[in-house]
């Protein structure tokens, strides 16, 4: 497995699972994940694994991102 070249991570991790009485879901942060160096995949570093939802990554928003990062 491909050690994550980059000092912040390019997507965040959450698990989504089903909120009753609205179509929107509950979203909790697990984790987060960083390019491999060939672009042909990702590694993902998950500090809970769900039983139940499904797991999303997503590009964080800048309010998000670290001081200086891009």
């Amino acid at each position: 497995m491909s050690t994550p070249s980059r000092k912040h991570p390019t997507h965040r991790a959450f698990v989504v699972t089903e909120r009753k009485g609205t179509d929107k879901g509950n979203w909790r942060e697990i984790g987060a994940a960083w390019p491999h160096d060939d672009g042909k995949g990702f590694s993902i570093k998950l500090d809970a694994i769900p039983l139940t939802g499904e797991i999303v990554l997503r590009e964080p928003t800048d309010k998000d991102k670290p001081d200086g990062a891009k």
